[in-house]
């Protein structure tokens, strides 16, 4: 064996494809993909028609987890309210306080993280809710509207797609 299979080897470690998940059929990722795009929709019509903003860009990733992954813990309805909840707070109390301070922003992502997992809410993709609110800056009522508004639309449309159109039990507990 060369030297430079040596350090192949320990970069690049064999990988056990029996742990590889299998591919989801074409049916499930399609149905999934409408899933996403019919909560993305509903949560856009009802923003539109309320002229309220009710669109946060982690939304599109907890689509993939309520849609792609339902049966992950990560998916229930209390880690997707409470997770994004959790995270915009943070968000704006470091924001609100210590806005001038480099740290402010990766200080509300770490505490973001270790309160949803304290509180086992974890829902990864409102872990950039701080992120956002940095960007935009709005004020408190960001946990009103879009924040809690919008996971809880999120919520309700895989509530009634998953369990009436994929017929997949949802949620595995509240």
């Amino acid at each position: 064996m060369t030297q430079r299979d040596v350090v192949k080897k320990a970069i690049f470690p064999a990988v056990d494809k029996a742990n590889i998940p299998a591919r989801p059929s074409l049916k499930v990722s399609v149905l999934a993909g409408l899933g996403g795009f019919l909560a993305i929709a509903s949560i856009t019509a009802l923003a539109n028609g309320l002229s309220l903003p009710l669109i946060l860009g982690s939304f599109g990733a907890s689509c993939m987890i309520l849609f792609g992954l339902p049966d992950s813990p990560l998916a229930q309805p209390r880690n997707t309210v409470f997770g994004h909840l959790i995270c915009s707070f943070m968000g704006l109390f470091f924001l609100t306080f210590f806005a001038d301070f480099w740290w402010a922003l990766p200080t509300a992502v770490g505490c973001s993280m270790v309160a949803m997992m304290l509180t086992r809410t974890v829902h990864p993709p409102a872990v950039s809710n701080p992120v956002i609110v940095f960007l935009i800056a709005p004020d408190w009522s960001f946990l009103l509207m879009p924040t809690f508004a919008g996971a809880v639309v999120l919520v309700l449309v895989a509530f009634f797609y998953n369990n009436f159109v994929r017929k997949i039990p949802y949620p595995r507990y509240w």
